[in-house]
């Protein structure tokens, strides 16, 4: 009156089996083998899986394209800003370091950051951005 639990199993053919990795073969069998689903899969099954993945994939390369040359036409625009990098003047371990006076450029010293101010058009600054 013992109820055995059914098992599956792969039979390794060109292998050993201990040389078999995640991935080797289709997730639908794997799915099966840990019994996440009740009826192996079909040829036909696996092989639109798969077609679909690789469309899934290309339209992603696709979008991400489509969106640096977007981003770049912006930042060409001038419609986004582009990355701005804290320019460090001074030494390390000087707690400042020549005039204070507002700059446009974010600045970094020691262990202060200084962000970068807004100046008028116009206003004596010598470098505009």
């Amino acid at each position: 009156g013992q109820i055995i639990p059914e098992r599956r199993f792969v039979e390794a053919i060109n292998r050993q089996a201990y040389q078999y990795e995640m991935g080797d073969f289709p997730t639908e069998w794997e799915a099966w083998i840990r019994k996440k689903r009740n009826d192996p899969p079909t040829i036909e099954e696996i092989l639109k899986n798969e077609n679909y993945r690789e469309e899934m994939k290309q339209k992603i390369k696709d979008v991400s394209e489509k969106d640096k040359l977007l981003q770049a036409k912006e930042y060409k625009e001038g419609l986004v800003a582009g990355p701005v990098h804290a320019q460090v003047k001074g030494h390390a371990s000087a707690p400042y370091y020549g005039k204070k006076e507002p700059s446009q450029d974010p600045t970094s010293t020691a262990s202060t950051f200084q962000p970068g101010s807004w100046m008028p058009p116009g206003s004596g600054s010598t470098h505009n951005k």
